[in-house]
C-alpha cells in the first residue's frame, strides 16, 4: 500500500480514465478513424501512468524536507520506504514507461512520437529537482505536463491515419480534444498555486521560491481568485458556443462545473486558513474529474 501511496494510485487511475474516455465515449462512438486496437491504447495508458508514478517518485524524494513541515503524517520516504527503494522504484518506473513509447512509437509507424515520453520523463525530473521552486514556472510546467497527458491520445489516435480526404474531421475532433487539455491546464495551474499558499511553511523552509513566497499569500490569494475567473468564464463560453442545443449536456456543465467553479472562486476570496487553501485544492482536483466525465456526454447525449 505504500507502495501505490508514493506513487499516487488515484491520480494515475484518472490519468488511464481520462484517456479511455476520449476513445471510447468520444472518439469511437462517432466512427472516427482511430490508429491504436485495444492494445494500443492499452500499451499508451501504460506508457503515460508508469512515467507519471516515477515523476510523483522523485518529487516525493526532493519533497522530504517540505513534507515533513506541511504534511508530516503522509511522509512515506525514509518512514516506510528507503530512498534507495524509491530511486530504484523511479529507475524502474520510467525504465517501463519510455520502453513502452517507444515500441507504441514504431507500432503506429511514427518512431519520433518516441521523443514525447522521453521529453516528459526529463521535465518531471527536472521539475522535481529545480522548477518546482522556481516561481511559477514550476507550476506551469506541471500544468503542462497534465494537459499534455490528454494531448498525447490525440496525437496517437488521430495524427498516424490523418489523410488528406479525413484531415477536417480528424483536426475538428484534435481540437476538441484540445479543448480538454487547456481546461486540465487551467484547472491544473490554479490547484497548484492553492497547494502553494497552503503549503507556504515547509516551502520557505526548504528554500523554494514559490508565488506566495515571493509576494505572500494576500496578494497570492487575490491573483488566485482573479486567475478563477478565466476557467470560468471560458467553461461559460464553451457551453454557449457549442452545447446550447443539448439541455442534458447544458445542465451537466451548469451543475457540475461553473457551479462549482463560482463556488470555489467565492471561498478562495473569502479564504484565510491553510484549511481553506485545501478544501480549495480539493475542490479543484473534483471540478477536474468532473470536467473529464463530461465526456461521457459525447456518448450519451451528443452522440
Amino acid at each position: 500500500m505504500n507502495v501505490l501511496n508514493l506513487i499516487r494510485w488515484k491520480n494515475l487511475l484518472m490519468i488511464a480514465l481520462v484517456q479511455l474516455l476520449i476513445k471510447y465515449a468520444f472518439l469511437e462512438p462517432f466512427g472516427v478513424e482511430t490508429s491504436l486496437d485495444g492494445l494500443g491504447i492499452t500499451l499508451l495508458i501504460l506508457a503515460t501512468i508508469s512515467i507519471a508514478a516515477a515523476g510523483n517518485i522523485i518529487n516525493d524524494i526532493y519533497d522530504v524536507e517540505t513534507d515533513l513541515v506541511n504534511k508530516p503524517t503522509r511522509v512515506i520516504i525514509n518512514k516506510h520506504i528507503s530512498e534507495k527503494t524509491a530511486y530504484t522504484l523511479f529507475i524502474f518506473f520510467n525504465v517501463i514507461g519510455v520502453g513502452t513509447g517507444f515500441y507504441l512509437s514504431h507500432l503506429v509507424g511514427r518512431a519520433p512520437f518516441f521523443t514525447i515520453f522521453v521529453l516528459i520523463s526529463i521535465l518531471l525530473y527536472v521539475y522535481a529537482t529545480y522548477l518546482k521552486g522556481t516561481l511559477l514556472v514550476g507550476n506551469i510546467v506541471i500544468s503542462f505536463l497534465v494537459s499534455l497527458s490528454i494531448i498525447i491520445v490525440g496525437i496517437f489516435e488521430l495524427i498516424p491515419v490523418m489523410t488528406t480526404s479525413n484531415q477536417d474531421l480528424q483536426t475538428v475532433f484534435f481540437k476538441v480534444i484540445l479543448d480538454y487539455a487547456i481546461f486540465a491546464f487551467l484547472i491544473n495551474l490554479l490547484r497548484e498555486i492553492a497547494k502553494d499558499i497552503e503549503d507556504i511553511n515547509g516551502d520557505y523552509k526548504a528554500g523554494l521560491n514559490t508565488l506566495p513566497i515571493a509576494i505572500g499569500r494576500a496578494r497570492s490569494k487575490n491573483i488566485l481568485t482573479g486567475l478563477s475567473l478565466f476557467p470560468l468564464m471560458g467553461v461559460v463560453f464553451y457551453v454557449v458556443s457549442n452545447l446550447y442545443k443539448h439541455p442534458i449536456a447544458v445542465g451537466y456543465f451548469l451543475i457540475f462545473i461553473v457551479g462549482p467553479l463560482m463556488y470555489t472562486s467565492i471561498k478562495t476570496f473569502k479564504a484565510k486558513t491553510k484549511k481553506d487553501m485545501h478544501h480549495i485544492s480539493v475542490m479543484y482536483k473534483i471540478i477536474m474529474l468532473f470536467g473529464m466525465l463530461s465526456l461521457l456526454l459525447y456518448l450519451f447525449t451528443l452522440s
